[in-house]
């Protein structure tokens, strides 16, 4: 096989496991019951593994600038997501069941990184055993792109710390604007039919597959 089928390969594979781990939210919507409030919570909590991995990429892309870039980044990404997940959850639990920063504040900006410590653990505490499956399934899903496409790939050698920091923020734009927005149209109709909870999980599949392709697309020869 030459180099471009393989690369190919590679990213279909990735493609595939990132495919298989968004059908777990479907058995969870027929078969465990899952709420809206369960679904974007799931996809909210994407987040936490591509946040972690990326911090594996800038530090393979600089080793020195990617520990500084990734502090800083752990600290803004971190209460960047800790605000999302407050504004997520309230749709799971109601606003007033939270409990954020009931403890004395961590000094400085560390005090973002507590926020989604707080928001994290909430999650944990209202997540039923087969929702931690399908977080563990992305989480598979996206280590498989990371071997295949980052470190075998070779997409390494043309990252920069720079635009490892900035993509998270892209895919959070694109992606969970719809969901969100979706989730609320849901939960707005009361008690929803499967049916739309099933076409929120379809939309959601369908910008991940468009954001892999857009992400994991051959470079331009040279």
């Amino acid at each position: 096989m030459d180099r471009l089928g393989d690369l190919e390969a590679r990213r279909a594979i990735s493609l595939a496991a990132l495919v298989a781990s968004n059908l777990l939210p479907i058995v969870g919507v027929l078969a465990w019951d899952w709420d809206v409030g369960s679904l974007v919570v799931l996809y909210w909590s994407e987040n936490l593994v591509i946040g972690a991995y990326t911090l594996v990429k800038m530090l393979v892309a600089s080793p020195v600038g990617g520990l500084f870039s990734g502090a800083f980044f752990l600290v803004h990404y971190g209460g960047f997501c800790a605000v999302h997940g407050i504004f997520v959850l309230s749709l799971a639990v109601g606003m007033d069941d939270l409990q954020i920063l009931e403890e004395d504040p961590w000094p400085l900006w560390l005090v973002f990184v507590q926020l989604l410590v707080d928001v994290v653990r909430q999650t944990i505490a209202i997540a039923p055993p087969e929702w931690l499956f399908a977080f563990a399934a992305l989480a598979v899903s996206h280590g498989v792109s990371l071997v295949l496409n980052y470190f075998r790939g070779g997409e390494f050698r043309d990252s920069s710390v720079r635009d490892l920091m900035t993509a998270p923020y892209k895919r959070i734009v694109v992606l969970h604007i719809a969901i969100i927005a979706g989730g609320f149209g849901v939960a707005a109709l009361g008690s929803p039919w499967p049916l739309l909870l099933l076409l929120l999980v379809a939309l959601k599949l369908g910008l991940d597959v468009w954001l892999h392709r857009r992400e994991h697309r051959p470079a331009p020869a040279k």
